[in-house]
């Protein structure tokens, strides 16, 4: 048995070559499981609950450098990291009363992983994190660094609000968390991963992870120290690279680590969610101050057992809508633009 995966022939919003190259798979619509049970899970991956979706098209990979290259130059696009810093909207972030740094302090930039040289414990990601001047998608190492000869990796330091601007552009905008998981679980919903119940099945590597100690020793056993090109590991079942590793994905929903508790309070076992959508408010320990932190999904080339299992699935983290992030980007979504489209028959993934 197999089914129909749609591809796009550029029908999106906006008649664009841009639009041509996303690589749109369409994934069907049904009742899946979201979140787990598994106690490898964090609390605000629980519980477990039925979801459905209906069908929507999604990105086959990460945005790649290239594609958001092409973007920036057919709009005169600026990223957030590129912007100077509104203190009007980091204040909101930082505790009442804070006095306003100098504003030689406030200038464009990001944060950008840089391991420290011994190893530490893994209770402050301050150890490993650096405000970076100068950082962006184009310099993702900070000034005098640059994306030439990483064109078909996955762009960087991209906010959510970026994120949202280049979907747009290509006539689609982010999927919301439930339609990401649903992409990623694909009619495997008791998997631990994506693609099974082993972390490397037959001693195959099978996504960007961190190899070694984390945060200090990484071996590149997957031959990345940092991001891959996107499509270098296997895809899921409808052929979607890089759902586990990598670099994590925005989305469209806000978090709340009781989402899925506020979700399933008094429901039945068989009740099943109908296409759901984030809080109106977020709600994050990491930031308390905060009420419009980001969802992003899949986990990155960061993630490590020893720190945090974030490639599986259901793992959820999130960022304010400005972060930019050495390890974070995004990948579209859109509806199911109609009837002019080619086919191609993938294994049944229902």
């Amino acid at each position: 048995m197999a089914c129909l995966i749609l591809l796009s022939s550029g029908m999106g919003a906006i008649e664009d070559p841009t639009d041509a190259k996303i690589d749109w798979i369409r994934v069907p619509g049904g009742i899946f499981t979201m979140g787990t049970d598994h106690p490898e899970g964090r609390p605000d991956e629980r519980p477990a609950h039925k979801v459905k979706v209906g069908a929507f098209e999604i990105a086959r990979t990460e945005v790649t450098n290239a594609q958001f290259s092409a973007f920036v130059e057919a709009t005169g696009y600026l990223t957030t990291a590129e912007r100077p810093i509104d203190w009007e909207i980091l204040k909101k972030q930082v505790p009442e009363g804070t006095p306003k740094p100098d504003d030689a302090v406030l200038v464009p930039g990001a944060l950008v992983f840089t391991p420290p040289e011994n190893p530490v414990t893994t209770n402050s990601p301050a150890r490993w994190w650096r405000w970076t001047p100068g950082a962006s998608w184009r310099h993702p190492e900070g000034p005098g660094s640059s994306i030439e000869g990483l064109e078909d990796h996955p762009v960087i330091h991209i906010s959510w609000d970026d994120a949202n601007a280049f979907c747009d552009w290509v006539g689609g905008r982010l999927p919301t968390e439930a339609e990401w998981e649903r992409a990623a679980r694909i009619g495997h919903d008791d998997r631990r991963f994506i693609w099974g119940d082993e972390f490397r099945p037959d001693d195959r590597i099978m996504a960007n992870t961190w190899n070694g100690r984390f945060p200090d020793l990484n071996t590149a056993e997957d031959g990345h120290v940092g991001t891959a090109p996107v499509g270098s590991f296997p895809p899921n079942e409808l052929g979607l690279h890089d759902m586990a590793g990598n670099v994590w994905e925005w989305t469209a929903d806000r978090f709340d680590v009781e989402t899925y508790l506020d979700r399933t309070a008094g429901s039945e076992e068989q009740f099943v969610v109908l296409d759901p959508v984030g809080p109106e408010r977020s709600a994050d320990p990491r930031n308390p101050l905060v009420t419009d932190s980001r969802v992003h999904k899949g986990g990155s080339f960061l993630c490590n057992p020893s720190y945090c299992s974030s490639y599986r699935p259901s793992a959820r983290m999130a960022s304010t809508p400005d972060s930019g992030l050495s390890h974070l980007g995004f990948r579209p979504a859109r509806a199911i633009p109609g009837p002019r489209s080619r086919t191609t028959t993938l294994p049944q993934a229902e």
